[in-house]
């Protein structure tokens, strides 16, 4: 059934990245669930008002939040696909993760709204009814909604949408809820014990849960998350395979939603090989990070002397110092400015998040450190923290 209606209504789905067809997923998401969770929700309510079942009433108007949350969905998704425009000149594909967050709110209101009502009824308890209809309804809900969450998997991992998925996660908590309404109506008839109540609590607690994990699934790109590892890797690999590009560092990826990027770093080449030759090494390396990234790509060359005995002893010499301040530091852009009297050492220090000393104290014990070399050298640092260093295949 997924393959089917992904076929039919999605035939260009391998491009997922082109805005427009991110739109025809979103559309597909939003339909599919619109139309199972309100047959859902009505099927449950009817179950809910015949056996005065909370459990199940509260299952209901979470299938119903979902309907809405479905209808926002196609909302964000349709402005999400929107062209870029002067006030949003890299388009509006954060509008998805959005959509996503205001989901995660909805659906914590209403895990807090059953937790409430539950609560009142483990105070004030009522009887329960029992019925073959009401329980096949039911098990025929939890088959739907098992189907959804595959479903909705699926989409998002063809699409990398987070939203997707987070509708995915969604439906199979959902799935796990009803089974606990299903069980307590089983109980209470094979028993006489009504744990209605219970169940209740049960299902608003799957409720809440889902929603802070969406929540953190959706805040994150917002708020400016690491990017994948294996992208760094990519880009890495991408990069160094130019002859011209020694190292680089300060690798940034801004993420402006889905298939919408910018790719920034520092590239460090040869200051002994000519200027426009560089000039369009850095073009080609900016063309093939757009071609295989579908991002912008802007890259900055550091100029280092390579053929210079003195100077690669010193960088050497540097490096093993900054090794011993913490095996992930990395030394870059190094240069020697000679002087009068001393000469002065200028570079970039890379330092992991995880290191817990500030700049001021990194460059501190680096000056001692380098003082100890026994030459009056002079030194400007600059610190940079970051994750998206080079590994240790990114230099040559």
């Amino acid at each position: 059934m997924t393959d089917l209606l992904i076929k039919l209504f999605i035939p260009d789905a391998k491009n997922f990245n082109d805005p427009k067809v991110r739109k025809k997923f979103g559309t597909l998401s939003g339909v599919v669930g619109i139309i199972c969770n309100t047959i859902l929700f009505l099927a449950k309510l009817f179950v809910g008002i015949v056996t005065s079942s909370i459990a199940v009433t509260a299952d209901a108007f979470n299938n119903l939040s979902d309907a809405g949350a479905s209808i926002v969905t196609l909302a964000c998704f349709k402005i999400a696909g929107a062209p870029a425009d002067k006030e949003h000149p890299f388009g509006h594909g954060r509008v998805e993760y959005i959509s996503g967050l205001i989901v995660s709110v909805a659906i914590i209101l209403t895990g807090l709204s059953f937790v409430k009502s539950s609560i009142e009824k483990i105070i004030s308890p009522e009887p329960i009814s029992f019925s073959k209809i009401s329980l096949f309804i039911l098990v025929l809900s939890l088959l739907v909604k098992l189907w959804m969450g595959l479903f909705n998997r699926k989409l998002g991992d063809m699409a990398n949408s987070s939203a997707m998925k987070a509708t995915s996660f969604d439906s199979l908590a959902d799935a796990i809820a009803t089974g606990a309404v299903i069980l307590s109506m089983l109980v209470s008839y094979f028993t006489g014990i009504s744990v209605d109540a219970y169940a209740g609590i049960l299902v608003a607690v799957f409720i809440l849960l889902t929603g802070v994990q969406m929540i953190k699934e959706t805040l994150n790109p917002l708020l400016g998350q690491a990017p994948d590892p294996e992208l760094v890797k990519d880009i890495n690999k991408t990069i160094l395979s130019y002859k011209d590009i020694i190292g680089i560092h300060e690798l940034m990826v801004h993420n402006y939603g889905p298939g919408r990027s910018v790719i920034s770093l520092h590239a460090e080449m040869p200051a002994n090989v000519d200027i426009f030759e560089l000039h369009d090494t850095i073009d080609a390396a900016e063309k093939e990070l757009k071609e295989k990234f579908n991002c912008q790509a802007v890259i900055h060359m550091d100029p280092i002397v390579t053929d210079d005995e003195r100077v690669n002893r010193l960088r050497k010499e540097v490096e093993e110092i900054v090794k011993m301040i913490n095996l992930e530091a990395k030394v870059y852009d190094f240069r020697v400015v000679p002087g009068s009297r001393s000469s002065t050492l200028v570079f970039e220090l890379s330092v992991p998040f995880e290191l817990n000393k500030s700049e001021d104290e990194i460059i501190k014990v680096t000056k001692e450190e380098i003082e100890k070399l026994g030459k009056p050298y002079k030194c400007i640092i600059n610190v940079n923290r970051e994750n998206c260093i080079a590994d240790d295949s990114g230099e040559k």
